[in-house]
Order: structure tokens, then C-alpha cells, then sequence
């Protein structure tokens, strides 16, 4: 984030003494930085927001207890045995260079009649500050991304940070229904297409799972229900019926350097050759016999293939699609599962030959489950639907996004399953906790990981790997921060990656 700002300001300064003989104005000079457009930054953005995911959703479907490795690579004690430092788990670089291109956009979108792009920037900005502060807590937010204004930002509280965002949103949303997408410039925008109404949609969303974040802090139910009612006065709605995605739409090219990252780092690449990762992440043990026991066999054939994988027939099981045929992985086990005998990932995520699917950001499950759950605590909240209705219509969306048949989500109404069947359901709220864990499998890791570690549900086996019962509740600061930034972090506190839980993490 600094090192970025520090180039450009040595850079500016060599073109502005070079530049200082009259004579030579008339030259065009090879050392000046070329001025991007903010359409252009904007789509390159989007693009690297999707490619940053990639790995803290692994990690994350991980330590939630979805995924785990298969035997045929030599167990990572990293993942596993909660062997890290400082030198791991660096996302942060990543999200911030990012954000730096956002926060480009915000403070350019006037001067390049590009207005527009302001609202949806905000969107995407506040999106990746809340998945930062859900990684490692304090982070600088106020004093951020300011360039050579501020090379050393200070970090500001996490709580804080949230309820900024909920502001930034707000402020998002101003933009957004004051400025339609100029027709020239809605290619440049590779999520929704210029749609403004959408991107509305996507930023209440994007509020109701900050808000929902929070919904076991003791004393936030009042400022939850608050925001939530200014939503439903803002009257723009919610994701509803469709998915928010990076990419799609002939996006993402089989092309090297050009495929979607989830296809290009577990799949194949650009000539259909499977990577070498193919076998490495694995379905656990526990989501796979969870789903069985449920009878919720339509979404497992989609989350995962049999084993043997995929077939020479594109998004095909090798096997018969039978329960029998799907076997997981005890979570952290190295030995007795090998890529050939337990189910990799599924259809839903790995098709060979669809190496432009869009990358998914949020799906309307999620949106759906948040819903429910802000109803069933919150009772007077001036949502319209019943926890139920939501509820039900989560699992109807997960089935949709999964690619699954919805008439199996249908049946679940009176099935009498608990945590399935909202009425035979013995705790309400688990039941959303676990449909939430369920929903997120494949798609969004890290928000299954924070979900987890916000409700404890559902109680996964402990890592065979660790043979106490110390779980990660998040990650050390980067030492990359630390050696830039030293007297912020270290203004931080001791950090104990195993005890050190963020504001939202009560128990």
C-alpha cells in the first residue's frame, strides 16, 4: 500500500525536474506517467478484487469446516496444525492495492465525467474493508489510502470501521440513483452491466450482512433494527432471484492469465489440461455426512463429484451419482484418502470447458438467510416477510445457485428434518446458522469462516492435526505491515491468532 504511493511520488518528482527547462516542453516526455481513465481502472479492479478472493475463501472454507485436503500431497501443516506466523495468510497487500484503485475511481469519477462509477467504487471499497477487518481486526481505515498524505496510517477500532461502512454505503447509494451509467461506459462494468438499480440492490445486501455480522454484540439489536428499517425505507430492496458475480458474459477468456481464478487454480487451464491442485482440496468428512443424514443429496451431487472426480463427460461424476459414491475427508487426516477415493470439488464450482463462469461475491441464499435471521431476532423489524419465508426461500436459492433441482428445496417445507423444516426446526436460529454454512460451501469461504466463528455452528470435528481444541479466530498482522507500518501495529497489542477474537466474536 505505501511502497505503491512511495514509486509514485519519486516518480512525479523526477518528471516534474526533468520537465523544468522551457525548451523542452515541446517534447514528449518518456518518464511521465500516463493517466488512466477510471472506467479502465474500474474494470481492472473488479477483475483483481475476484483474484484476491480466491485465496482467503480457501482458507476459509477450510477453518469452517466444508473442505480439507486429500492424501495425496503432503499434509500442510499450515492449514491443518495451525502452524503459522506473521509470514502467512499476507492478504492484506493484496486488498490494499486494491483498494487503492477504488479509492482512484472515488476521487476521479468527477474530474473524467464519470460519475457514475462513484457509487459502485464505495460498494466494492466498503466490501473489501469489511472482509479485512474480519481477517485481522483493527486495520487503518480513516488514515488509508491517501498515498504520500499518509505513508504510515494509523489503525482505527473495528467496530468503528463497521459503522463507517454502514455510512460509506449510504453515501454509495446517494451516487448511485444520482448517476446512470453513461451507455459508452456499461462494458466497464463487469458485475452488473451498468445497472444501477442492481448495484442499489447489491449495497443494502452488502449492509445486511455487516449488520447481521454483529447480531449476538450485546446492546446492538436497537442500531441493527435502525439500519435495517432505513433499508427498507430506502425502498431499493435486496439481491433477490440471482447472484452478484465478477466476470460472466464472455468476461473471462481461455486464454492464459485470462480464465476465471477458481478454474484456473483447481480446474484446468487454458487448453483443458487439469492443474496439479485438481486434487487438493477435498470435501470433509463431517459436510459430506451431514448432507446424507439430511437426505440432502440434490446439493451434495452438485457441491461435489463422486469419487474418480469428473468424467470424460463435462460436470459428469465418474460414478453413479449414489450416496455410497460420495465419500469425504476427516478434517486434517494424512493418510487413507487419496484424490481417487474421496470427492473433489463439485459441478457447482468445476465444469472442464467453463472457464468463464462469473466469480461469485454474494449469492441471494445469503441475502435470504440474513434475512431470516434479523427477523427471528429482531420481531418488530419492518421487514415484510416472516423469518420463515426467508428461510425457506434461502434454501430455494441455494438449491438455484447450485444448480440443483428446486423442487428438492420444496420438499424440505414438510420434511420434518430439523434444521430444514423451519416448523419441526428445534432452534431457529441454528437452523439458519447451519443453512447459512451450507449455502456459503464452495462459493464464499471466508463468510463461512466468519459465520462460524460468530455462532460456533455447526460444531465441525477439531483438525486430526491439533490435539487440543484451539481453533484460529484470526489472523496476525503481515509482517510486511509490521516492518512498514511498525509503531501502528505494534500500538495493536499482542495479537494471539487463537484468543484475539474480533468485537463480533463473543464466544
Amino acid at each position: 500500500m505505501k511502497i505503491k504511493s512511495i514509486l509514485i511520488s519519486a516518480l512525479v518528482a523526477l518528471v516534474s525536474s526533468a520537465c523544468s527547462e522551457s525548451f523542452l516542453d515541446i517534447n514528449t516526455n518518456p518518464n511521465t506517467l500516463p493517466t488512466a481513465s477510471p472506467n479502465f481502472v474500474f474494470t481492472n479492479a473488479l477483475n483483481t478484487s475476484a483474484a484476491n478472493m480466491v485465496s482467503p475463501n480457501e482458507t476459509g472454507s477450510y477453518w469452517a469446516g466444508q473442505w480439507t485436503q486429500s492424501n495425496g500431497y503432503i499434509i500442510s501443516t499450515t492449514l491443518f496444525g495451525y502452524n503459522f506466523t506473521n509470514g502467512d495468510f499476507n492478504y492484506w497487500d493484496g486488498y490494499y492495492d486494491n483498494l487503492n484503485d477504488y479509492q482512484f475511481v472515488i476521487d476521479n469519477g468527477d474530474t473524467y465525467s464519470q460519475k457514475f462509477l462513484k457509487g459502485p467504487a464505495k460498494v466494492m471499497k466498503a466490501l473489501l474493508i469489511q472482509q479485512l477487518v474480519d481477517m485481522y481486526g483493527n486495520v487503518p481505515y480513516s488514515d488509508a489510502l491517501k498515498g504520500v498524505g499518509s505513508l504510515a496510517p494509523k489503525f482505527d477500532d473495528q467496530k468503528t470501521i463497521y459503522e463507517e461502512l454502514i455510512k460509506l454505503l449510504d453515501e454509495a447509494l446517494v451516487d448511485i440513483k444520482a448517476n446512470t451509467f453513461a451507455s459508452a461506459f456499461t462494458s466497464s462494468d463487469i458485475i452488473f452491466k451498468g445497472n444501477t438499480t442492481k448495484w442499489a440492490k447489491f449495497a443494502n445486501s452488502l449492509k445486511l450482512r455487516i449488520l447481521l455480522r454483529q447480531a449476538r454484540v450485546s446492546g446492538r439489536d436497537a442500531y441493527i433494527k435502525t439500519e435495517i428499517n432505513k433499508i427498507v425505507s430506502e425502498g431499493s430492496g435486496f439481491i433477490t432471484g440471482e447472484d452478484v458475480g465478477v466476470g460472466g458474459n464472455g468476461f473471462f477468456l481461455a486464454t492464459a492469465g485470462k480464465l476465471n481464478p477458481i478454474y484456473d487454480r483447481w480446474g484446468y487451464d487454458a487448453n483443458g489440461a487439469k492443474r496439479a491442485l485438481n486434487n487438493f482440496p477435498r470435501l470433509s468428512q463431517y459436510l459430506v455426512n451431514s448432507l446424507k443424514t439430511s437426505n440432502d443429496t440434490l446439493r451434495l451431487k452438485r457441491i461435489g463429484y463422486t469419487t474418480g472426480g469428473e468424467s470424460a463427460t463435462a460436470g459428469v461424476s465418474s460414478k453413479a451419482e449414489i450416496a455410497a459414491n460420495y465419500v469425504g475427508v476427516p478434517f486434517g487426516a494424512s493418510s487413507g484418502f487419496l484424490p481417487a477415493g474421496s470427492s473433489a470439488l463439485g459441478p457447482s464450482l468445476l465444469v472442464k470447458g467453463e472457464f468463464n463462469r462469473p466469480y461469485l461475491l454474494m449469492t441471494a441464499s445469503e441475502v435470504q438467510l440474513h434475512l431470516a435471521e434479523a427477523k427471528q431476532r429482531i420481531s418488530d423489524v419492518a421487514l415484510p416477510g416472516t423469518a420463515k419465508s426467508y428461510f425457506e426461500e434461502g434454501i430455494t436459492q441455494s438449491f438455484r445457485t447450485l444448480g440443483a433441482n428446486v423442487a428438492g428445496a420444496n420438499a424440505f417445507k414438510v420434511s420434518k428434518i430439523n434444521n430444514y423444516d423451519w416448523d419441526a426446526s428445534t432452534n431457529k436460529l441454528n437452523a439458519i446458522a447451519i443453512q447459512k454454512w451450507i449455502t456459503f460451501t464452495n462459493f464464499n469461504g471466508l463468510e463461512a469462516w466468519s459465520e462460524y466463528r460468530k455462532t460456533g455452528l455447526p460444531v465441525t470435528p477439531q483438525s486430526i492435526q491439533v490435539p487440543d481444541a484451539k481453533r484460529p479466530v484470526r489472523f496476525f498482522y503481515p509482517n510486511t505491515e509490521s516492518g512498514a507500518n511498525q509503531a501502528n501495529v505494534t500500538a495493536q497489542g499482542t495479537i494471539d491468532a487463537f484468543a484475539t477474537r474480533l468485537f463480533w466474536d463473543v464466544d
